[in-house]
């Protein structure tokens, strides 16, 4: 078996002098950062005290399986002889609160690449490499809730 390891420095920069004395005394600004890489500013969601403009971890969740799906996705066109033109994904997520049990969850997220592909290149094979590209995402299969494609397939025009 292979091991991969991820490592990163999160720097939380929301101290406004009073720490957190109490809950609205603080920013939940933070910065994301690794060597040779530009850094990330995130904060919470709006909801919960955050600043807009930032990433939050809800987005980089989002994110995550939205730029696996893709990668995979790609690779998988390259070997196929599918050759694809423009990738242009608009996903969503849902998170509720109020479950006493597990709070706060996502309980699904929508994958919708808008994929062009070459007049030379099988749709009908560019569609289901989708669903390889969905078994094979790493994010994906690490999240315990559903993550649905619901591709559109277009040939260059």
């Amino acid at each position: 078996m292979k091991e991969h390891r991820y490592a990163l420095t999160l720097n939380w920069t929301g101290n406004t002098g009073q720490g957190t004395s109490h809950y609205t005394a603080y920013q939940r600004d933070y910065t994301l950062e690794i060597p040779g890489k530009p850094s990330l500013h995130g904060s919470a969601d709006p909801a919960f005290r955050g600043d807009p403009a930032r990433w939050n971890p809800e987005d980089m969740l989002l994110a995550s399986l939205s730029a696996c799906h893709k990668l995979w996705y790609l690779h998988l066109c390259a070997v196929n002889k599918v050759n694809v033109l423009v990738y242009v994904d608009h996903p969503e997520a849902r998170m509720v609160e109020g479950d006493a049990e597990r709070r706060g969850h996502f309980t699904e997220v929508v994958l919708r690449p808008q994929v062009v592909v070459s007049d030379d290149s099988d749709a009908q094979m560019a569609l289901r490499l989708h669903e390889d590209a969905h078994h094979e995402c790493f994010v994906a299969n690490s999240v315990n809730f559903p993550v649905r494609c619901e591709a559109v397939i277009e040939h260059q025009s």
